[in-house]
């Protein structure tokens, strides 16, 4: 799969993080995660991982900056 696909799918899977329970928002920061693998951008699997744990503890505006941190820097590689 091409790299512009790719982004794709992850600012879409992001983008369906705002609703939906605890377990399918992890779900989908999982797949979030794989795809930034696929694209070697170990830093943003960090901060993926970072945004569940904040939102495995409650903090919900801690979460929101780190998936509108992932947004935007993922719009970035563009």
């Amino acid at each position: 799969m091409e790299n512009a696909a790719r982004i794709d799918i992850i600012l879409s899977t992001l983008n369906a993080t705002e609703v939906g329970t605890v377990d399918s928002v992890v779900a989908k920061f999982s797949q979030v995660q794989s795809e930034l693998l696929a694209l070697q951008q170990a830093e943003l699997v960090e901060r993926a991982a970072a945004a569940v744990a904040a939102l495995r503890k409650g903090d919900i505006a801690e979460f929101k900056r780190l998936r509108a941190f992932l947004q935007s820097r993922v719009g970035h590689l563009r």
